[in-house]
């Protein structure tokens, strides 16, 4: 009889779920604490599930490839990310110069820190790339350093810098730590990621690195018409040269050619690294920044980061200075205004028969050449990307 009763009740209880579920009333299962979720709900617009940062490339890159990420952490680093108390006078974020909708990058030449202070140079784009995870880090053939110079070679030495930065938030480390344990918000936080109240510099920073490692934009038109050839013919460079992208219109693969004879050679194929880390592209004869050159020992006047190139059509103004106001104006730049500057990069040199000298490029395109280039640059915008939950504004 009493074994009897048990299985009545479990039975009933089974019957109670699955109504729940056909009548599509969701159980709600609390990943926080009450408190600590009612805590964190008074400042924060976070999910009582956190978020998934999991990232799955195309098909094309490999199938079911895509890094995993810690979600506590990258939890916590959105926040730290998102969080204005972090800069001295409170009034700026890592996400005050690298906004979402913009693919984490700016739309002035030179982004406002603290006091109304300006930056020395246009915030690089975090969302030009097919992966933070995979291509920001050491320097190496598929590695990218950070900043214009690439003198950080961690996203943690990164944001660590930039908290610095008198310009930007002008901070020092203990303080930040202050601020971060002055916070109630941060305690639930800190308890997930690190199963402990209490926080170190090192920490901060490591979840800063670990949200903005997070950071992929893999489903542009431009992927997806990899996929389609992926799918058809597999996917190899050499397909990619030698195939029109049934997704792309006439005008779009006609600047795919154009992009992967004359700028791929830097810039790459748009889902690796840069074939280069550092290029002098002839902006100037003389430089008033001198790039790269500021800080090393050997002669790199004029050297800057080669930057990739994805939502590149959300990301003007454009180059270390912000001096290009739109895509036209840079195609303009590399037909016909490369500077001959004594660094200028090999890759923008030519041999000139009639001078015995080698000579700047002048790739001369057509008014029909540019227009095409620019279609097929715009290919690289990844909507979903620009409106993903996981990366938007935690604060209410």
């Amino acid at each position: 009889m009493k074994n009897s009763i048990v299985l009545l009740f479990i039975t009933s209880l089974w019957l109670v779920f699955s109504q729940c579920g056909k009548d599509g009333i969701d159980i709600e299962s609390n990943y926080y604490a009450e408190e600590d979720y009612a805590l964190l709900s008074q400042y924060l617009n976070i999910p009582n599930v956190p978020a998934n940062y999991q990232i799955k490339f195309p098909d094309y890159y490999g199938p079911g490839r895509g890094p995993s990420f810690n979600t506590d952490l990258a939890t916590l680093g959105k926040v730290l990310f998102y969080d204005v108390n972090l800069s001295k006078d409170r009034s700026v974020s890592c996400a005050s110069c690298h906004k979402q909708e913009l693919a984490f990058s700016d739309d002035v030449a030179f982004s406002k820190g603290i006091e109304n202070r300006e930056t020395t140079r246009n915030s690089l784009a975090l969302g030009s790339v097919f992966s933070f995870n995979e291509y920001y880090g050491p320097s190496s053939s598929i590695r990218i350093p950070f900043f214009w110079d690439n003198r950080a070679e961690s996203a943690m030495e990164q944001a660590a810098q930039t908290l610095k930065n008198e310009n930007e938030m002008g901070m020092d480390m203990p303080t930040v730590v202050e601020r971060v344990k002055d916070a109630p918000y941060y305690v639930p936080l800190i308890q997930k990621a690190f199963g402990k109240t209490d926080i170190s510099a090192y920490e901060i920073l490591n979840a800063i690195s670990e949200f903005t490692n997070t950071i992929g934009s893999v489903n542009s038109r431009y992927d997806q018409a990899l996929d389609v050839l992926y799918a058809e013919k597999g996917f190899s460079f050499q397909n990619h040269l030698s195939n029109s992208l049934d997704l792309l219109t006439t005008k779009e693969n006609l600047g795919k050619n154009i992009y992967l004879s004359n700028c791929a050679s830097c810039h790459n194929n748009i889902n690796g690294a840069p074939n280069v880390l550092s290029a002098n592209n002839g902006l100037d004869l003389v430089y008033t920044d001198k790039g790269i050159g500021a800080i090393s020992t050997t002669n790199n006047i004029g050297m800057f980061k080669v930057p990739t190139l994805r939502n590149i059509e959300l990301t003007a103004p454009y180059m270390h200075d912000g001096r290009f106001a739109t895509l036209e104006e840079v195609v303009e730049h590399y037909s016909t205004g490369i500077q001959d500057h004594p660094n200028l990069s090999q890759e923008l040199k030519t041999y000139s028969e009639e001078n015995s000298q080698y000579e700047p490029i002048k790739f001369n395109f057509t008014d029909s050449e540019k227009a095409n280039l620019i279609a097929f640059l715009r290919t690289f915008t990844d909507e979903e990307f620009l409106n993903k939950e996981v990366y938007s504004d935690p604060f209410k």
